[in-house]
């Protein structure tokens, strides 16, 4: 496990995304996980970009709060991620998986990924035992609590504000039994 400066982190994977493809990798595969706001949109955000830049092809980014099932659902998501967009991608066949609408309380649009690009992942319950196998650059970030609830409540609003500690119980059985933070091969510290 490395442990990086942001800016350095993004470099370094970007460069080896393009060393990947280089080497024939048609789908280089990046999972970004950590506990809930901890940066993890924001990092796969300037991974995006600046694989773009150097690279020039867009990457297509996979957001694990598509793939929830609301607010108890960060097992269904990961189940959805492995089923429906990772195990496809890998045997180089035709991801597709309905996006839940957050809304409606449902899942409403199809979206599919024929590979190609790089994939990057991001999103609690994006690494796991089943799902580390299958990408080829894992991530992990971490934030302080106070910090990530402050963040949470910025985003979300006081109104999500009670669903804080109901994600948190899924978070802290889901790691604890998929040791995430330990299939991670870069971990930043992102406060």
């Amino acid at each position: 496990m490395n442990t990086l400066s942001k800016s350095d982190l993004v470099a370094s994977i970007t460069a080896q995304v393009l060393k990947l493809q280089d080497e024939g990798i048609v789908t280089p595969i990046v999972l970004i996980d950590g506990r809930s706001a901890s940066g993890k949109t924001t990092f796969a955000e300037q991974l995006q970009s600046l694989l773009f830049k150097e690279g020039e092809t867009l990457p297509r980014v996979v957001h694990m709060d598509d793939l929830y099932e609301g607010w108890t659902g960060l097992q269904a998501g990961h189940d959805c991620l492995l089923r429906n967009v990772l195990t496809p991608v890998v045997a180089r066949k035709r991801a597709s998986w309905q996006e839940f609408d957050w809304y409606k309380g449902e899942r409403d649009r199809w979206r599919e990924f024929e590979g190609g690009t790089p994939l990057i992942v991001e999103g609690c319950g994006s690494l796991s035992q089943a799902t580390a196998p299958l990408a080829h650059i894992r991530v992990w970030l971490k934030a302080d609590e106070r910090v990530r609830h402050d963040r949470w409540v910025m985003r979300s609003g006081h109104d999500h504000d009670e669903f804080w500690p109901v994600w948190a119980a899924q978070e802290l059985e889901f790691y604890s039994r998929e040791r995430s933070a330990e299939l991670a091969d870069y971990t930043l510290e992102n406060d």
